[in-house]
């Protein structure tokens, strides 16, 4: 264990901020599942819903810097085309 107090201090705020990004993360996976699930179902009014949803977790992950811009829009696209699939 660290005996400087700054060091302790980085510590706390890390395990701190692992968690949030954890669970923001896992939150984000969870909304892409949500349109996943809504797409084979052949939902198109609660794909469309959950992708909305989608969308603002993935912008708001890659904001935070939990994953790669290019990455958030890749799943975004990605998305969008299943559910653009549905009223074809």
């Amino acid at each position: 264990m660290a005996n400087i107090k700054s060091a302790i201090k980085r510590i706390k705020t890390n395990k701190k901020s692992t968690a949030i990004n954890t669970s923001q993360k896992s939150a984000m996976r969870t909304a892409i599942k949500k349109v996943e699930v809504a797409v084979t179902s052949n939902d198109a009014a609660a794909a469309k819903e959950a992708l909305t949803s989608a969308i603002r977790k993935i912008d708001k992950a890659a904001s935070k810097g939990l994953i790669h811009k290019n990455a958030a829009n890749r799943h975004k696209s990605r998305l969008t085309k299943k559910v653009n699939s549905l009223n074809a």
